[in-house]
C-alpha cells in the first residue's frame, strides 16, 4: 500500500488514502484525525486545487545558522551592544582638566603652553594639546573632538582616535612650533579636524559612486569652517595645526574607508 500510495503522491494524482501509523488503518488524506482511533495524522486538512489535488507546498529545510558565541550582559541575541568610546572620554576629561589648571595658579602657564620652541621641554607638545586660554576655543575644539571621535571610535575602535589626536593635535603643534620662530601655541583644534575630515570620508566616497549616505555632511562642513577658522578668533589657535588636522584625517581615514565596507 505504501508503493501505491508513494506512486500517486510521485505522478501528481489525487492521494487516495493513507495509512495510520496508530492502528494501521486506510484513512481519508483529507481529515485530520483517524476515525478509528483518534490518532492525529496531521495538524491541518490539506488545500486542494480545482483538480481536487493536494496544493500545498513543502518547506524546504533552512540552512544551519552558523553558532553565535554565548550572549554577554544586556546583549541581545544577533546584535552586539556597542562598545563605550573611553578613549575619546579620556581626551575630553583632559581638556576639561587643562582648562581648570590654566585658569588656576596651580601650574605654571609656561609649562603648560609651547612659548618658542619647546627644546628640551618636549612635553609641552603634549600638554599644549590639552590647554585652552578661551572658553570658545576649548567648547568648539573639545566639541568636534568628542563628537566624531565617539563616531569614529564606534566605528573603529580607540586606536584610530588615539592616532589621529597625535597626529593632528601633538603633531600640529610641533608644526607650528616649527614653522614660526616665536610662537605660542594652546589646544587642539588640529585634532578635532582630523578626527571630522576621517570621519566623512566614507561618506564623500559613496557620493563619488553616485550611492545614498546617512551622514551629515553639511552639518559636518560647518562644524569643520568654524573649528578651521578658530585662528581668527583665538590668537593661539594655528593655520599651520589646521593643515596638518586635515592632513592626518586624510592619512588616516582613507586606508580606513577603502579597508572597511559600508
Amino acid at each position: 500500500m505504501e508503493r501505491f500510495y508513494n506512486r500517486h503522491v510521485s505522478t501528481g494524482n489525487p492521494d487516495l488514502f493513507v495509512i495510520c501509523k496508530s492502528c494501521g488503518a486506510e484513512v481519508s488524506p483529507y481529515i485530520t484525525e483517524c476515525p478509528y482511533c483518534g490518532n492525529r495524522l496531521r495538524k491541518r486538512a490539506p488545500k486542494l486545487d480545482r483538480e481536487g489535488r493536494v496544493a500545498e507546498r513543502r518547506r524546504r529545510r533552512r540552512a544551519p545558522s552558523p553558532t553565535l558565541p554565548r550572549l554577554r550582559r544586556g546583549e541581545m541575541p544577533g546584535i552586539r551592544p556597542e562598545s563605550r568610546p573611553y578613549a575619546t572620554l579620556v581626551l575630553l576629561a583632559a581638556g576639561l582638566v587643562g582648562c581648570l589648571l590654566w585658569r588656576t595658579t596651580l601650574v605654571s602657564h609656561l609649562d603648560l603652553a609651547v612659548v618658542g620652541k619647546p627644546g628640551g621641554h618636549w612635553w609641552r607638545l603634549l600638554t599644549a594639546s590639552f590647554v585652552y586660554d578661551n572658553v570658545g576655543y576649548a567648547f568648539v575644539a573639545l566639541g568636534s573632538i568628542t563628537l566624531y571621535g565617539w563616531l569614529l571610535e564606534s566605528r573603529h575602535g580607540p586606536l584610530p582616535v588615539l592616532a589621529l589626536f597625535i597626529l593632528g593635535g601633538i603633531g600640529g603643534t610641533a608644526a607650528t612650533a616649527a614653522v614660526y620662530s616665536f610662537p605660542v601655541v594652546v589646544g587642539a583644534a588640529g585634532a578635532g579636524l582630523a578626527m571630522l575630515v576621517a570621519w566623512a570620508i566614507p561618506d564623500l566616497l559613496a557620493l563619488g559612486r553616485g550611492e545614498e549616505i546617512e551622514g551629515d555632511l553639511v552639518g559636518t562642513l560647518i562644524i569643520a569652517v568654524v573649528v578651521a577658522l578658530m585662528p581668527l578668533a583665538v590668537t593661539h589657535a594655528s593655520w599651520v595645526s589646521d593643515a596638518v588636522g586635515v592632513g592626518g584625517g586624510l592619512a588616516v581615514g582613507v586606508p580606513l574607508a577603502l579597508a572597511r565596507p559600508y
